[in-house]
């Protein structure tokens, strides 16, 4: 409704922009994301810790740990993940890349940062297993949203939360 009430010319602007950013952006040769740039800038960075590789479902998943600014290390974008029942299998993800990445570099970490759904603990599970031959492998611990009530809570999420528990010092 917005773009509708816009002037003729705006919308022109933004088409053209959108048509732009379309053709221009692509995906980084070493993590896979976005980028206009054969490296995307978190690649390019030579501040970053090199051995310490988080891997995401999808550029979005990387956006949001970025606006953290807590995470130092790499990503590997695999581009989605494993679910049989929409036909998306290994072959179809950055998965033979991650592998052939860390294989290839002295990395000592990889993070799982991925969706704590069926789809996402699979792709774990079998990233892990692939991956620990190579290096070590963590997932980011899952549990209560700040905020929240523990009544409120499903099964699944409180019992994530009491295993992801840590010592308080």
């Amino acid at each position: 409704m917005h773009l509708l009430r816009q002037p003729e010319h705006k919308i022109h602007e933004f088409s053209k922009a959108l048509l732009e950013a379309r053709t221009k952006v692509g995906q980084c040769k070493s993590c896979f994301h976005l980028s206009e740039a054969d490296e995307c800038e978190i690649c390019r960075n030579p501040q970053r810790i090199k051995d310490l590789i988080c891997v995401v479902a999808d550029s979005r998943d990387l956006i949001a740990l970025e606006r953290t600014r807590e995470f130092k290390g790499h990503y590997h974008v695999l581009g989605g993940l494993i679910s049989p029942m929409d036909g998306i299998g290994p072959e179809m993800l950055q998965i033979p890349s991650l592998i052939k990445r860390v294989d290839q570099t002295s990395t000592k970490e990889v993070i799982l940062a991925l969706t704590p759904s069926v789809e996402g603990d699979t792709t774990s599970l079998y990233l892990a297993r692939l991956l620990k031959p190579f290096t070590s492998v963590t997932r980011i611990a899952y549990g209560l949203p700040v905020g929240s009530e523990l009544e409120y809570a499903d099964d699944v999420t409180l019992t994530r939360a009491l295993e992801g528990r840590q010592k308080m010092e």
